[in-house]
């Protein structure tokens, strides 16, 4: 029988979750399997039920098809709207030590266990014995019923033996089984893309008053109306002044106000995806990303917060360089765990690094005396500024950016990087046509059909192959040796196509359709309608749906400014005077979040950065689908 016994034990070490039963039970049923996952194991939600929404979304799901389901599921107000409280990272980009997860104290860095919830399959209502052993450990026994699910705190970085003993003494079945928790340190880093630029957490409340502006357009001025925040008990017209406190206390809502991190990024989907779809991984997540950032400022020195005020606070007026964040947490994580490493680190980097926000800002702002005062400041680029930026300033500093990640991952396959999608390309691989379609909540805003397609090809033909180039040491890009080349991911890039800034569809939400106007006017022009009824349609701006399925995965203008209405520090000599400046309302859609990709965008790039992530981690992906189960309702 031992002899036996050993050979059994020999071919099963070779598999994981090996099932031994002795002779001594030949009789007893021999389809009995002990099974095991982490419980809650995407480690950045303090509460199980934020991780269980998605476990329930994504079962035999892409995160494209999870994400559509949430959002219809949430009305198109956002699944992410009432967690940014439930985090193991607050607001300010402080990790909580000790986090207090599902009633547990664990350190969030290096943690030293995990909740497990075991389970035996094939016996239930037979009584079964469980004996819990790992080392240096006391062991652990009970008595349950075979079909109830057992749970237990299991020691990090060594097995825990796990036997149960099934029937009665006389005529039991012994079954084994071992626990080994993985938990994988993901960062992400890089810039407005990688953040989530464009989708807060919780979306701005709208209110269905006017809210007046004023801009110098040479020596006149104007006025107009847009939607004002919800909330707000100030003076709405263009007389007031001041107001901004109580203007800020009633902003949208972000994982990092700071930088507009976003729980709708898909570098953190992606690492929650890997979390859902394996069970015996656990996986702590680092969001270091930071709108505006390039290589420079941004990932290897400080830059500059994206917003004057985080809510109630003030946020910081810069923020740490995101390298040099990545080394201090990971050393504070070692005083834990002296092998602590990091396993895979997404990246999007190198459209600030060409002042791509500057042929965003060309292409969009239209108004002769608008452009003109925008020249002045710098705030424009040209194609030809942008080429001469890839081709001299981008190869340089991607050599000093290799030489930062080397002492943080070793091997730069283990840096994931995540293209940017041509966000203006029609249904057949052609740019978008110009015009006011999204794009005239700023009366000087019009996207300009020759600009554009000058911009996008530029994208499409120099700027996307360049970075190809770069991350790979492909193209006489300056690399010491292989394992300098980057992870590149770019399959979601023709996915994009038929999805860019000028998608419409019938299916899009009726709001879209019926209130913003293909010819530019969408907002009541008269002043006195327009402070009560902002919008031509017979729609309040409260019925805006920032998480709505749309065929058009990138924000447009009037997408920014309905979701966010972001009111930023300003860019060079253009801070606006106060809340009521039109000025404003320019940089909060050039730099907060017009032409980002949306939810949907981003669970698409989620879905083509998963299968590079687990190539790096060296995870096999599931071999069968769950079989999907029916959502509740996921109001938080």
């Amino acid at each position: 029988m031992y002899e036996l016994i050993g050979r059994r034990i020999a071919a099963c070490v070779l598999v994981l979750g090996c099932v031994i039963v002795t002779d001594m039970a030949r009789a007893q049923p021999t389809d009995l399997k002990i099974t095991w996952e982490v419980r809650n194991r995407f480690r950045l939600f303090r509460e199980e039920k934020d991780f269980l929404l998605h476990l329930e979304a994504l079962a035999g799901r892409s995160v494209l098809e999870s994400e559509e389901i949430l959002a219809r599921q949430s009305d198109g107000r956002g699944w992410a709207r009432n967690m940014i409280g439930r985090l193991c990272i607050d607001g300010a980009g402080r990790i909580a030590e000790p986090c207090v997860r599902d009633g547990t104290s664990e350190n969030y860095l290096g943690p030293s266990d995990h909740a497990i919830t075991v389970r035996l399959s094939g016996a239930d209502g037979t009584p079964c014995a469980w004996h819990f052993e790992s080392g240096d450990d006391p062991p652990q026994s009970l008595n349950a019923d075979c079909g109830d699910a057992v749970d237990l705190r299991v020691r990090y970085g060594r097995p825990t033996s796990v036997s149960v003993d099934v029937g009665r003494a006389e005529s039991s079945t012994h079954v084994t089984e071992e626990i080994l928790v993985r938990d994988v340190l993901i960062a992400g880093v890089g810039d407005s893309v990688a953040a989530g630029e464009g989708n807060p957490d919780r979306p701005i409340p709208l209110a269905n008053t006017g809210f007046c502006f004023r801009q110098l357009a040479g020596s006149e001025r104007t006025e107009y109306f847009r939607p004002a925040r919800a909330g707000y008990r100030g003076n709405r017209s263009c007389e007031g002044s001041g107001g901004d406190e109580e203007w800020n206390k009633i902003s949208a809502r972000w994982l990092n106000a700071a930088c507009h991190r976003s729980l709708y990024s898909y570098q953190v989907r992606t690492a929650l995806a890997l979390a859902v779809e394996n069970p015996h991984i656990a996986v702590t997540y680092l969001p270091l990303a930071c709108t505006g950032a390039s290589i420079d400022a941004g990932l290897l020195n400080g830059q500059a917060a994206r917003e004057i005020n985080c809510g109630t606070t003030r946020c910081p007026t810069s923020v740490p360089a995101q390298l040099a964040r990545l080394q201090t947490l990971l050393q504070t994580a070692r005083r834990q765990d002296p092998s602590r490493h990091v396993d895979a680190l997404l990246l999007t980097i190198g459209a600030n690094d060409i002042n791509f926000s500057g042929l965003v800002a060309d292409v969009m702002i239209d108004g002769p005396a608008v452009r003109e005062m925008l020249s002045r400041s710098g705030t424009f680029a040209s194609v030809e500024q942008a080429a001469a930026a890839l081709e001299q300033k981008l190869p340089r500093d991607f050599v000093r950016l290799r030489a930062a990640l080397r002492p943080l991952v070793g091997d730069l396959s283990h840096v994931v990087y995540v293209a940017y999608a041509n966000p203006a390309l029609d249904a057949s691989g052609a740019p978008c046509p110009g015009g006011h379609l999204g794009f005239d909540v700023h009366p000087a805003f019009g996207v300009d059909a020759a600009r554009l397609r000058r911009a996008s090809d530029f994208v499409q033909r120099r700027f996307l192959p360049g970075l190809l180039a770069l991350a790979t040491c492909a193209g006489g890009t300056i690399c010491n040796d292989a394992s300098e080349r980057m992870t590149f991911v770019d399959a979601h890039q023709p996915q994009f196509a038929g999805h860019g800034i000028c998608a419409r569809a019938a299916s899009d939400p009726d709001f879209d359709n019926d209130c913003f106007s293909p010819t530019g006017d969408s907002f009541t022009p008269n002043l006195v309608q327009g402070a009560n009824k902002p919008l031509v349609c017979d729609r309040s701006p409260s019925e805006f749906r920032a998480y709505a399925p749309r065929a058009r995965w990138i924000r447009t203008a009037n997408d920014s400014y309905f979701a966010a209405m972001t009111y930023p520090h300003g860019t060079g000599g253009l801070q606006p005077s106060d809340i009521h400046d039109a000025t404003w309302g320019l940089l909060s859609a050039v730099y907060g979040g017009a032409v980002h990709p949306s939810a949907e965008g981003h669970a698409a790039m989620a879905d083509a950065a998963l299968p590079a992530l687990r190539d790096v981690l060296h995870i096999v992906p599931p071999s069968a689908a769950v079989v999907a189960k029916p959502l509740a309702d996921p109001e938080q």
